[in-house]
């Protein structure tokens, strides 16, 4: 095999026909939907289909076809690097492309319905239960490298092709419910519990590459040793090299991840603030309306709301109190809550 150089890694591709079907039937699934969406007057945002097509279906055709998939039976780094792509990048491309939501807004009434209710099944809410799929991931990692498993992929093809599977499976397991798929996450897993997940899956995500790059033994070492290029690194360095790249690249995206969730939250927040404007303007138009004429306050006794606006005050015991003091509702108790935590 010719040695690997900078060009090389560039412009070395082969096909890999089970990858090139997986990504067909993303890719046509995912334009389906867009059609779909827009043909009943809908519309569907560009970003998130860049997303999908292009980091997402992009970081596959890179582990499967590029120079990875080239070298990665006589070096070890190229095959980490693969499998990283396959288990963290690949997932997160795919989730920012929000397939799910693009399904339940595609489908017609009883597929969303069908949708709707495997997303909330037993099954699916427990392998994508946050602490299970994170175990998931590490266990996947682990399984591949340090039992039989990454060995016999090696020598075996169909074998190899159902590892790059699994890796992709199990990082999907995690990323597209805690980004995309809220109907499968249990109820306390809210945006701030979603941040500390990602954090600490970030945390996890860098066990596999240092022990991988601090390991005493040689993993396929068998398998390396007898391919090893004359112009390669030593078997050793060559998998120190393969456990550092993937401990970067878990890094790397372990921080646009969370990056994403905390915007989520934000955008959450402000949908959560927008509404409840909404829900405070009727109210204050159904008690005006309702309020004898002895209720409505005198000019200049008004008091502020929590949005700016000006609310009336309600009389009582001869002084004049905030609105939300006196009311017995569920958007008073909140704003309550909130001045008593002030």
């Amino acid at each position: 095999m010719a040695e690997l150089t900078a060009g090389r890694l560039l412009t070395s591709w082969q096909l890999d026909v089970p990858a090139l079907l997986l990504l067909l039937v993303l890719a046509g699934l995912y334009g389906w939907g867009v059609l779909r969406v827009r043909a009943r007057g809908g519309s569907w945002s560009p970003v998130r289909t860049a997303a999908f097509a292009g980091l997402g279906l992009g970081a596959l055709v890179v582990a499967t076809m590029s120079a990875l998939a080239v070298y990665d039976h006589a070096l070890f780094w190229p095959a980490a690097v693969q499998n990283i792509l396959l288990d963290l990048v690949a997932p997160l491309g795919l989730a920012l492309g929000d397939p799910l939501r693009l399904a339940a807004r595609a489908l017609p009434g009883p597929g969303a319905a069908r949708l709707r209710r495997a997303m909330t099944g037993r099954v699916v809410r427990l392998l994508t239960f946050p602490l299970v799929s994170t175990a998931l991931v590490l266990g996947t990692e682990l399984t591949v490298y340090f039992t039989p498993y990454f060995g016999t992929a090696l020598r075996v093809g169909w074998l190899h092709e159902l590892m790059y599977l699994h890796l992709l499976a199990a990082g999907c397991l995690f990323v597209v419910p805690v980004l995309t798929g809220e109907e499968a996450l249990p109820a306390w897993c809210t945006h701030p519990v979603r941040a500390a997940l990602v954090f600490l899956d970030g945390v996890i995500d860098a066990v596999p590459g240092v022990v991988v790059m601090t390991h005493g033994t040689l993993i396929a070492g068998a398998w390396y040793l007898h391919h090893h290029p004359s112009w390669s690194p030593d078997v050793r360095q060559d998998q120190q090299i393969g456990g550092g790249a993937m401990l970067g690249i878990a890094e790397l995206v372990a921080l646009p991840f969370l990056l994403v969730i905390l915007f989520q939250w934000a955008r959450a927040e402000r949908v959560q603030t927008a509404e409840l404007d909404r829900h405070l303007d009727r109210q204050q138009a159904a008690a005006a309306a309702a309020a004898p004429v002895s209720a409505v306050p005198v000019a200049g006794l008004a008091q502020s709301g929590p949005s700016g606006r000006s609310v009336p005050s309600v009389p009582s015991d001869g002084r004049m109190l905030p609105w939300w003091e006196t009311e017995k509702n569920e958007v008073a108790d909140r704003i309550r809550r909130q001045h008593g935590e002030r």
